[in-house]
């Protein structure tokens, strides 16, 4: 299988190293993959509570919803760490096809879900193990995808380039925002019926679409050098917990903010306008198709930014806003002014989540040599994912629930997450100017050990 995997990401196939071409083969990859994962999102706020949890209250079945939803997020670091594992000995491209694989298949066969009404509890289980898939595949994509932009960019322009494949999660939030739109607005038996089914069955098409992509793309330079000089880490997972343990955790602290406000402005925002302010779905999916659009443009530009300010600089702004906007992002919503609701999603994703996410990929890439950057960056970014995002919309709402509608509960959450990533941010080394494919003093000497040689 490995054998296998290593011809899938040689250049036998040829692919091109142009950087252009690179950057959106990484950016319609990510798409689609984020595409699915979303998909599961919307439908645990708007459908799921009332086909595979119909027998508790609206609220409370949205809460073992998301409970399937979270479950996607224990699985991701998981899915960092072997595919990570192999992604540093095999190669990025390999590893990118096969997590395309994994979510596209995972996703269809969620759209032949039967239902509770059709096999009870165990339509639950089997929604949840399809869930389970979902987050390994979507854990070890993402660091391939990063790396295969950020290692193939010239220096001076890692942030911009990194930035694409991010780009990626609001095309794919859009993406999917917009098709489950469309069949939401089906008369409600209908919808129930099998209109929520089509954006999943549709996953079938963009996983051809993504592997033909994926397929024209080179293995990464930096990554071709290690193993030209036989430098690979042995156990890479091992390997970068001994020599950049601190770096792990930084990285673990800068996403906790970027991921769990993201998850409330896309996800547990549904649920709280549609229940709590009982708002038409349509108007609250409009605000984030329109937020996560306008998010195209302002992830690379803060990619971009940062390339001639820093990292760090934008990632604090973001973090900075995401602590002041907490509050008055509810004041907007409760208004139940669609413009103000429309203004509150924007403004959260595209400048509190938007400055923090665009130099994201660069920033986390910089951090870890080349032997175990698969590895580092995935460990740092998806063990986040389990402590933000995939308990910020159950923990948004249990908050909800406890305190009889009152979003303040909510806010002060937010605030606590926003601290954490300003700490880890500030006390974190700048990164723009680093050589990534340098090798670090730390690897030399882990390598040096395992040849049984000195380091220099």
């Amino acid at each position: 299988m490995a054998r296998k995997l290593e011809e899938l990401g040689g250049e036998g196939l040829g692919g091109t190293t142009s950087i252009t071409v690179v950057a959106i083969a990484s950016f319609i990859g990510t798409a689609i993959e984020w595409y699915d994962f979303f998909l599961y999102g919307t439908a645990s706020a708007l459908v799921f509570n009332r086909l595979f949890f119909p027998e508790f209250d609206p609220l409370v079945g949205t809460l073992a919803a998301f409970g399937t939803y979270a479950v996607g997020f224990v699985a991701r670091p998981v899915g960092g760490i072997v595919i990570g594992h192999y992604g540093d000995k095999i190669g990025r491209k390999a590893m990118l096809m096969l997590t395309l694989l994994i979510m596209g298949i995972a996703t269809f066969l969620v759209g032949l879900m039967p239902t509770y009404a059709q096999l009870g509890v165990w339509a639950s289980v089997i929604l949840i193990v399809l869930r389970l898939a979902q987050g390994f595949g979507v854990g070890g994509e993402w660091g391939g995808a990063v790396l295969m932009a950020v290692e193939h960019a010239p220096a001076g322009r890692r942030g911009f380039y990194g930035s694409w494949p991010q780009t990626g999660v609001p095309a794919g939030l859009l993406l999917s925002t917009i098709v489950f739109s469309i069949f939401a607005a089906q008369p409600e038996a209908q919808f129930l019926s099998w209109g929520w089914r089509v954006p999943f069955l549709l996953s079938f098409i963009l996983i051809i679409v993504g592997l033909f992509i994926r397929m024209r793309i080179a293995e990464t330079p930096a990554f071709a050098r290690v193993r030209e000089t036989q430098t690979l880490a042995r156990m890479p997972i091992i390997d970068v917990i001994r020599t950049y343990p601190k770096n792990v955790l930084l990285a673990m602290g800068a996403r906790i903010a970027e991921n769990g406000f993201f998850y409330i402005f896309s996800v547990f925002v549904l649920t709280y306008v549609t229940q709590a302010l009982k708002m038409p779905r349509g108007t609250v999916l409009n605000a984030v198709s329109v937020a996560a659009a306008i998010e195209l443009i302002a992830i690379p530009s803060f990619g971009a930014l940062s390339d001639r300010i820093g990292r760090r600089p934008v990632y604090l702004f973001g973090a900075a806003f995401a602590a002041i906007f907490s509050f008055p992002f509810f004041w907007l919503l409760d208004t139940k002014q669609d413009v103000l609701v429309w203004l509150a999603v924007i403004l959260g994703l595209n400048l509190a989540h938007g400055a923090m996410y665009g130099p994201q990929a660069s920033f986390y890439s910089e951090l870890f040599g080349t032997r175990v950057r698969y590895s580092g960056a995935s460990l740092g970014y998806q063990l986040a994912s389990v402590l933000a995002g995939g308990l910020s919309p159950i923990i948004a709402t249990a908050l909800l629930a406890g305190s009889g509608g009152n979003p303040a509960p909510i806010a002060v959450y937010m605030i606590g997450m926003a601290i954490i990533t300003l700490i880890a941010v500030y006390v974190a080394t700048e990164t723009v100017s680093h050589d990534i494919a340098a090798e670090q003093p730390q690897e030399r000497r882990i390598l040096a050990e395992e040849r049984g040689t000195v380091a220099p």
